[in-house]
């Protein structure tokens, strides 16, 4: 197999920042010796995050083997998943915005058509509903758990207490037509095709408005292995997490 060195879109405090959370592990494990150091174990995993590459592409280029690969992965993706901010750390922050953004997106997930709760009659793809909570600039603030994609956002937002955590702390929060009903909190457009007048004005300019939460879906969508997730559904909030701290840490 032919080897080839690559880079990685990300700056060295976000690989710092890992290889020190890896080496206050290994501390406070006992671990002695490992094939690879901290920070190469950082580089390792922030390539399978951040470029999507597979374990059999990590375990040649690092030089170890898959299991390997996979045991490193795993521990390095538990760890930033624990230090993700919850729903109750998230509104600690999101009280000092003038508002935020809703929205939710679909990860895509390599299922059958047999395995009907993932899939999203919206988006005719098969994948997992995350909530996701924007500043008014579109900056990332919190993503939630992963539930099957034939979840309707809606329903999602009411599973993880947003509208409640919302409208407990009076915050005002953009949110698209999928969110009717949530709650006098969350701002939505009118619904129909043929608006005018003040209607028309107000859809135009909540649009304006809800469309800077994109960017936060953006940054997300940076990291390529939630393009198209391969792994186990039960490992897909882990991932979302780990991807949401680099995020924030970075």
């Amino acid at each position: 197999m032919l080897v080839y060195p690559s880079g990685i879109d990300l700056s060295n405090r976000t690989l710092q920042h890992l290889s020190g959370l890896l080496a206050a592990h290994r501390r406070r494990i006992g671990s002695r010796w490992r094939r690879l150091t901290c920070g190469r174990q950082a580089l390792l995993v922030l390539a399978h995050l951040r470029c999507g590459d597979t374990y059999a592409r990590l375990a040649a280029g690092f030089r170890i083997g898959i299991a390997t690969v996979y045991r490193y992965i795993r521990e390095a993706i538990d760890l930033l998943a624990a230090l993700a901010p919850t729903l109750e750390q998230a509104m600690e922050t999101v009280r000092k915005k003038a508002y935020v953004i809703l929205d939710g997106t679909l990860l895509l997930i390599d299922r059958i058509a047999a395995d009907r709760p993932y899939y999203s009659g919206k988006k005719k793809h098969h994948g997992m509903n995350v909530q996701v909570l924007a500043d008014p600039a579109g900056r990332l603030i919190w993503a939630s758990d992963a539930l099957p994609g034939a979840t309707h956002d809606l329903t999602a937002a009411r599973t993880h207490g947003v509208p409640a955590a919302l409208a407990a702390d009076n915050i005002k929060c953009w949110a698209g037509k999928a969110y009717q009903g949530a709650g006098p909190a969350i701002h939505v457009p009118f619904r129909g095709k043929h608006l005018h007048g003040w209607r028309r004005r107000h859809n135009r300019d909540h649009a304006k408005i809800r469309s800077l939460g994109e960017r936060a879906m953006a940054i997300l969508k940076c990291w390529r292995i939630l393009r198209r997730l391969r792994c186990s559904t039960t490992r897909i909030t882990a991932v979302v997490r780990a991807v949401v701290t680099l995020e924030l840490a970075g």
